[in-house]
């Protein structure tokens, strides 16, 4: 077995692969205060409760933009598991090629990456929504070209409560009507809206600008779905798993 982590700033996404596909999934919060123990823990009852030990994994792959929980995991599953795991960088074989600064290109938009053009194929603009919402392109021929990082929904929409005193804290769901009638309504059109008029237009620039205008739009992370409700043709295909298959592609890679 294969244990994938995607390590994010609100949440660790854990897949754990037979080799071939998927079995389980689970969620975890990003805290920085936890020890390699109670991380250790936590992860033996979540595979407890799935039938599994640490015992059945043999390989580990790590995606991480929270590098200050880094050697916590790293120790825990060094020290737990017994593996040392594989570290995700644009310096480990990704199978593409940058036209970017990769000293500062986040694993995770790597991860984003490789899943979208080894599933999707080139070109293919990946959208992001996670704690900032970012985008990445990657040409036919494997070239990671660039992309934008915007804010996220829900940073968004916690400085909007936070800056401003009569704002109260929403669900986020799609309004029935853009034109709202109550404060609430008003929060959910804006925000929801909002972000879809950006994906929309920054798409439809990202297009423009590198000359692939039938690049496909793959949409990933939590609020992928809710932007997408709105009736906007900008994305092509929602896929939650992204960041997993792109681990486990380059846990292939470089096992």
């Amino acid at each position: 077995m294969i244990l994938l982590m995607d390590v994010g700033n609100t949440n660790i996404k854990l897949g754990l692969s037979n080799g071939t596909k998927n079995i389980k999934t689970w969620r975890m919060a990003t805290d920085t205060t936890k020890t390699a123990d109670e991380f250790g823990m936590t992860l033996f009852d979540l595979l407890n409760q799935s039938g599994y030990v640490f015992s059945d994994i043999d390989g580990i792959i790590i995606s991480s933009v929270a590098p200050s929980i880094n050697y916590t995991l790293e120790h825990m599953c060094s020290y737990y598991i017994k593996v040392k795991p594989i570290m995700v960088s644009p310096r480990i074989n990704t199978g593409l090629t940058y036209k970017y600064a990769i000293n500062n290109l986040g694993s995770d938009r790597v991860v984003n990456a490789v899943a979208a053009y080894n599933h999707y194929g080139g070109p293919v603009i990946t959208v992001d929504f996670g704690t900032a919402t970012t985008f990445g392109m990657v040409d036919k021929d494997g070239v990671f070209l660039g992309g934008l990082i915007a804010p996220g929904i829900k940073a968004s929409t916690e400085s909007l409560v936070n800056n401003a005193a009569k704002l109260p804290r929403i669900e986020l769901v799609k309004p029935d009507t853009i034109i709202g009638t109550d404060t609430v309504s008003n929060m959910q059109a804006g925000i929801i809206y909002g972000f879809t008029g950006l994906v929309d237009y920054i798409v439809k620039k990202m297009k423009e600008e590198s000359g692939f205008m039938d690049a496909k739009v793959i949409a990933t992370g939590g609020m992928s779905q809710l932007v997408t409700q709105t009736n906007s043709k900008i994305v092509d295909v929602i896929d939650r798993s992204l960041s997993l298959k792109g681990l486990k592609i380059l846990y292939d890679m470089n096992k």
